[in-house]
Parts: structure tokens; C-alpha cells; sequence
């Protein structure tokens, strides 16, 4: 008899970046009321030493617009760098009024770029008026060793500012700590053992040099779904480490990873893994 694995998490990626604008409110938002289990967000710091929500540490030519509403030329974008500007002063540039080119199905809308602490805060009161259990969370920390040192800080403090955040709402302890940088990861592993780490990894370096690059095992491996093959999900699993790959968001990707097992698939497109759970359920 074989037992039946279950139906992995799905993480809302950006909240559900294939619906509404990324990394912004009303996308976590919708992500809850819809019944995503895990909200998958990324953080950057602001001069003042705000976690500010957001992907790049500037504000992308893409989807933000100036404060008086003009475009930012994808040339001028590093000129409205986020760890130069107040938290006050980035509130100020919208963030949604452009609609992403790659989601056409994404409907724009107002907003600007939350503190972590705000969409905590947001998402902890939707979910108790929905009578849902809390939502849980993996956090990115958008470290990087081209982005130093003029977009953000050290990654010991950057790390230390997440931390306190995470501690600060209370989400410790329902977080994963997502990072393409392995020295953040290794300085976590120290500074936080019960903290879950997720290494990241968007190349096509085998598994067993990525783990002996960051020198432990981390809980959970987050590959980019095109590098994941039947071989590496059953290496992490005879291993003990979770697997959670991205982005996954047409159907046939997410049925061929869905049959490797893993852990949780992250998607732009969570109502469409939703639509798969019920089918099987």
C-alpha cells in the first residue's frame, strides 16, 4: 500500500504577482482570502533602517512610477535607490498604478512599497476575520554582493535588522529565511539555529557544490523550477531537506512538479494550484 504524500504548500510569490501588483498590500491580501498557505515576500532597507517589502533595492523602471507620476527610465533606476531614501520619502512612489508587462491578467491598482511590520500587522487581522489560521512566511533578504556597498548594508546587519523585525511582530517562529546570498545564510545558521533557512539558487551548479559552498545543510533548498530534475528532488529528500521551487506558474509546469513531491512550490499564480488541490482532494 502506498501512502498518499500531501499536497505540497503553496506559497503566494509576491503575494500573487499574476493577479494584482507585487509585493504590495493588496496582493498579500488577496493572497490570504484566497487560501495561500505561506505568503513569500522580499525585503530590502530603506537610510533610515526601515525592512521595507520590496525585490530590487531601487525603484524598478518596470512597475513604480516618480512621486508627480512620471515613469523611471529603466538607465535612471539606480538613481532612486531605496538604502539612500527615507522610509517616508519612498512612500511616496507608486508601485502599482503600472501593470507588469509579463502578467497580463495583473490588475493595477495604488500602491506603495509596505514596511514588513505593515503587511504583519494587515495579514494577522485579515486572517483572524476570516477564521483562518496565520499565515506563514518566507522572507527573502535581498542580499547581494553587487549590491554593496551603496544599496545595502553589511549582510551581518542587514541580517540583524530582519531578525529584530521578525522577533519585534512575532512571526518568528512561522518564518523561512530565503537567500541567494550564502552569508547570510551561514551568519543565520550561527545567530538563529531554530530560525528555518532556505538556500535559493538560480544556476546550474550541482546540489552537493551548492551545500558544501554554504557549509551545512539548510532546511529547505528553493531552486528555480527549470534546474529541478527527478535526480536532485531525490537527493534533498534522502537528505532531510525540503524542497520548495520557483516560479512555477503555468499548468503543465505545475503538474511535472508536482509530481517530484516537493515540499511547496512557489507560484505568481496561486489560485492555479489552489484549482490542482481541489481537483485531487
Amino acid at each position: 500500500m502506498h501512502t498518499k504524500l500531501p499536497f505540497p504548500q503553496i506559497h503566494g510569490h509576491r503575494g500573487c504577482r499574476g493577479l494584482l501588483p507585487e509585493n504590495t498590500l493588496p496582493a498579500f491580501r488577496r493572497a490570504v482570502e484566497i487560501g495561500v498557505e505561506v505568503i513569500e515576500l522580499d525585503v530590502v532597507i530603506s537610510a533610515d533602517q526601515q525592512v521595507v517589502v520590496s525585490h530590487e533595492p531601487w525603484m524598478s523602471a518596470t512597475i513604480c512610477r516618480q512621486p508627480d507620476g512620471r515613469p523611471i527610465l529603466p538607465a535612471e533606476q539606480g538613481q532612486h535607490n531605496l538604502y539612500s531614501m527615507s522610509y517616508a520619502d519612498i512612500r511616496t512612489y507608486d508601485c502599482g498604478l503600472t501593470q507588469h508587462p509579463g502578467f497580463p491578467l495583473q490588475q493595477p491598482q495604488p500602491a506603495v512599497k509596505p514596511l514588513l511590520r505593515e503587511v504583519v500587522a494587515e495579514l494577522d487581522k485579515l486572517a483572524w476575520s476570516l477564521g483562518q489560521p496565520a499565515v506563514r512566511y518566507s522572507v527573502e533578504i535581498k542580499s547581494s554582493p553587487a549590491y554593496e556597498p551603496g544599496f545595502q548594508p553589511s549582510p551581518a546587519r542587514f541580517l540583524e535588522l530582519v531578525l529584530a523585525e521578525l522577533q519585534a511582530t512575532g512571526i518568528l517562529a512561522r518564518t523561512t529565511l530565503l537567500c541567494f546570498d550564502k552569508r547570510v545564510l551561514q551568519l543565520a545558521h550561527v545567530q538563529c539555529p531554530e530560525l528555518p533557512l532556505c538556500l535559493l539558487v538560480e544556476d546550474a551548479q550541482p546540489l552537493e557544490l551548492h551545500l558544501a559552498g554554504l557549509g551545512f545543510r539548510p532546511h529547505v533548498y528553493g531552486p528555480d523550477f527549470r534546474l529541478l530534475t527527478p535526480d536532485v528532488a531525490a537527493s534533498l529528500r534522502g537528505l532531510g531537506i525540503g524542497l520548495v521551487p520557483w516560479t512555477v506558474n503555468e499548468p503543465a509546469d505545475l503538474q511535472r512538479v508536482l509530481r517530484l513531491h516537493p515540499t511547496g512550490i512557489t507560484t505568481d499564480y496561486p489560485d492555479r494550484l489552489l484549482a490542482l488541490r481541489s481537483a485531487v482532494q
